[in-house]
């Protein structure tokens, strides 16, 4: 960890080491408010096309994010959401012009990419607090779009808030490096 400001912080590879989908959370410990505004100020300040930004964040708490919660929990999937006392929707925008002409002439989807690394900075700055989150992208948009007011298609959840006590720190299983990692040119 390195000191800034007088306390301790996690470097990113320790957020990276410890950061993990949270299936089991504190259900009675509420997320303080100064911990969801710098988790949004990191989020303001994820990098997307042409500093486009083509996502919304909706934040739910109380019934509204238990009526979220239910919207991801169909087939069985995402019980443990219900314990989750903060819910994030992450919708999509319009690209900016330059943004849309450079997705149609790539041909390359780049408000999915901009999604993707909006909640890579929403989930461990989330981990840099001490809370656990988790990615859904199981959910009734229909549903959604109706509790939230919006417009626009859901692309995402995240669950969010305290892990519960005792809830371990899993073995993370990933490919080997040098199968997911080609090198040139050296």
């Amino acid at each position: 960890m390195v000191r800034r400001k007088g306390k301790y912080m996690m470097n990113f590879t320790e957020i990276a080491e410890t950061r993990q989908s949270c299936r089991k959370y504190d259900p009675v410990r509420p997320v303080e408010k100064e911990k969801l505004n710098a988790i949004l100020a990191s989020a303001r300040l994820s990098p997307s096309a042409c500093n486009g930004q083509p996502y919304h964040i909706t934040v739910c708490h109380g019934e509204i994010a238990k009526q979220v919660a239910k919207a991801t929990q169909g087939m069985g999937m995402n019980k443990f959401a219900s314990d989750a006392p903060v819910m994030l929707v992450i919708s999509e925008k319009p690209y900016v012009k330059t943004a849309a002409l450079g997705a149609k002439v790539k041909n390359n989807d780049y408000r999915s990419i901009d999604i993707g690394i909006l909640s890579a900075y929403i989930t461990a700055e989330a981990a840099a607090q001490g809370l656990g989150t988790c990615i859904l992208g199981w959910f009734d948009d229909a549903k959604l779009r109706e509790l939230c007011g919006l417009d626009a298609p859901v692309r995402l959840v995240i669950t969010l808030g305290y892990p519960a006590e005792g809830d371990p720190l899993r073995t993370k299983k990933r490919k080997d490096p040098d199968e997911l990692v080609t090198v040139l040119g050296e």
